[in-house]
């Protein structure tokens, strides 16, 4: 089916919505919504948008189609090129690299060839999708060669860049044999994203140092063969209103009060939530709460943790080992502390719908984001907006890009191991005055800065005119 040329065009690793096989052998679209969908359907829709990506599934060509008012345009991926450019190139060696080198990253020659190639059949749809000068967002760390391309093919198109992962310090960069095709292929961008000024001046070094890039009229752009490239920090957020809304309805709050009893009505309930990824430092918070129940500073009784972990990359051995250490660790903590019909540490290894997370995130007293590294971590925001009470309180990370902006959450070293027991144990024990002065403040930076804010101040910058109002609400 051809589609018309698109005005603004959201170029993703995957598509909005996953291709699913069926037992049958047939197939249905399944839709996958997230912030990214949430922030940019309203431009989308009313500019004539278009989101190019894969669908989910290896090996197969499905047709450009329209799915909930949606053009979508699917990018093929064979069963190979999944091995290679996203499980390999892009989750073995750039995803590691750029969160510190947490795990050491592999430099296969072939995953490179392959993200090479998956980059440039990107771009090639993405220039045949696109209308004259019409507006892209490149989105994330999978498709950092398709700037570059993309322009070699269409230079009259606007490009907008934006990294979802932190980018790393230059020192760790440098390790990457392909630094310089990385650095060539995000400069064919008008404007390059990041969380954080720290991946903001990495990037700039990069570019002045490895690539053709000079210093530009103002400290945020820098000059490509006479072309200006600007760059900067745009911290993503989430749709906090529809969140906060979501919370206060009556259905999750019976679901949260109802989780609490099945609990056994504890004076506190600490929770986490994350995607079961070895940056997420789960191991670090499960100690801290170990400890203090061996000091004797919490009861078992009185204190109930929750560990919420969803399934990743389970193919990948280094993710089944720390899948395994984890269950060790609850295990552990369950023989020493708990009683019959009463665990310490609650595990999940699932996913949850939206509604079950937001009543995990109202029953929840201290919500405990403990990353090694992370670009900005959403779930410390998603707390935050489903905390209506204005009570409850946030253990951060300093090493999430969230920390920049959630200042007044208890601020963690995610290595220092009595650092994150003692904030535990400070927010477990906070005076409810000292939580609402918190939890206040918080609420305000996360309910003001949200999604749509963040999507709009990254496509101003880049130079797309402002929807009005009346066309945003269609």
């Amino acid at each position: 089916m051809a589609l018309p040329g698109a005005e603004f065009v959201v170029v993703a690793n995957r598509l909005p919505v996953d291709l699913e096989r069926l037992p049958d052998g047939s197939q249905r679209w399944k839709r996958s919504p997230g912030g990214l969908v949430t922030a940019l359907e309203p431009m989308l829709r009313s500019r004539d948008g278009a989101w190019v990506g894969w669908p989910g599934t290896p090996d197969v060509d499905v047709e450009p189609l329209v799915e909930d008012g949606l053009q979508l345009h699917p990018v093929r991926l064979s069963a190979t090129e999944v091995e290679e450019y996203y499980e390999g190139f892009s989750n073995g060696t750039l995803w590691p690299l750029y969160h510190d080198v947490v795990a050491p990253p592999v430099f296969h020659r072939h995953w490179w060839q392959a993200y090479v190639r998956v980059n440039q059949r990107f771009a090639m749809a993405t220039a045949e999708v696109a209308a004259p000068g019409a507006t892209i967002w490149v989105q994330d760390y999978q498709l950092q060669l398709l700037p570059a391309a993309l322009r070699s093919l269409r230079p009259d198109l606007r490009i907008g860049f934006f990294l979802h992962i932190p980018f790393p310090p230059t020192e760790l960069f440098m390790q990457l044999p392909w630094r310089r095709e990385i650095v060539d292929g995000l400069l064919g961008a008008d404007l390059v994203g990041f969380h954080t000024p720290g991946g903001a001046r990495n990037f700039r070094w990069l570019a002045t140092n490895l690539a053709k890039a000079r210093p530009g009229r103002s400290r945020d752009e820098i000059t490509v063969d006479d072309r200006p490239v600007r760059f900067g920090a745009f911290p993503i957020s989430i749709d906090s209103a529809a969140l906060d809304q979501l919370a206060r309805s009556e259905a999750v709050q019976q679901r949260a009060a109802q989780i609490r009893a099945d609990l056994g009505e504890p004076k506190k309930v600490i929770l986490g939530v994350d995607r079961l990824d070895y940056t997420k430092g789960i191991d670090v918070r499960l100690l801290a709460f170990h400890e203090l129940l061996a000091e004797g500073r919490v009861s078992a009784e009185d204190a109930v943790m929750i560990q919420l972990a969803t399934p990743s990359r389970e193919r990948v051995e280094h993710y089944q080992r720390m899948r395994d250490d984890i269950e060790l660790a609850v295990g552990r903590i369950n023989g020493e502390f708990a009683r019959v019909g009463h665990p310490a540490v609650h595990y999940l290894h699932q996913s949850l719908p939206r509604e079950e997370l937001a009543a995990f995130f109202v029953a929840a007293d201290v919500m405990l984001v403990t990353p090694l590294r992370d670009g900005m971590n959403l779930v410390a925001k998603e707390y935050v907006a489903c905390r209506s009470n204005i009570s409850g309180a946030l253990v951060l990370s300093e090493f999430a890009g969230a920390a920049a902006e959630l200042t007044q959450a208890f601020l963690v070293n995610p290595h220092d191991a009595d650092g994150v027991k003692n904030a535990l144990y400070a927010a477990l024990t906070a005076p409810v005055a000292e939580q609402r002065r918190r939890m206040r403040a918080l609420r305000r930076q996360v309910l003001t800065h949200d999604v749509d804010r963040w999507a709009r101040s990254f496509l101003s910058a880049l130079g797309m005119p402002e929807i009005p109002a009346a066309e945003a609400g269609k």
